[in-house]
């Protein structure tokens, strides 16, 4: 007999390890799309924050790898190092290894972006805290971002 292709299998044998499955999968999202909802709508969209982030973290990139690491096709990663670079956000510069290939940097200008973006996020959700939870669920939410840390980084 084979499976209905229109029904998932289960997410777990233990139902209530799949609610909470599913009920923390649906907060994580609906803050995510919150946040950005409150970021400045003139400002750099989701995919140059997220190169922008992947240069701050983790340094020097070539395109192939920045591509390779956001999962973009080369055709949009060309698309938001134009318009990072043009705004001096990063830096291009020739691989000394490879003259092929570039060597991109966040600048201190890409640098301060990131940090506003974030600033705006977190000056929202500081707000929103205060006004909707009571000290006690603060620090109750406190320990979840820390398990949620953990199970990110598992």
């Amino acid at each position: 007999m084979q499976p209905d292709s229109d029904v998932a299998s289960p997410v777990s044998a233990d139902p209530e390890l799949a609610e909470l499955a599913r009920q923390v999968r649906e907060g994580v999202g609906r803050l995510n799309w919150r946040m950005r909802a409150e970021s400045d709508p003139s400002g750099p969209g989701p995919a140059v924050l997220a190169v922008l982030s992947r240069l701050y973290r983790a340094g020097t990139h070539t395109p192939s790898e920045l591509a390779a690491a956001e999962r973009l096709q080369p055709q949009s990663l060309t698309r938001i190092l134009a318009w990072v670079t043009g705004r001096e956000l990063v830096t291009r510069t020739p691989d000394p290894d490879d003259g092929r290939r570039s060597l991109i940097r966040i600048t201190p200008a890409g640098l301060a972006v990131l940090r506003e973006y974030s600033v705006q996020r977190e000056r929202w959700l500081a707000t929103a805290l205060d006004s909707t939870l009571s000290p006690t669920e603060r620090q109750l939410l406190k320990l979840a971002s820390e398990l949620l840390t953990r199970v990110a980084d598992a």
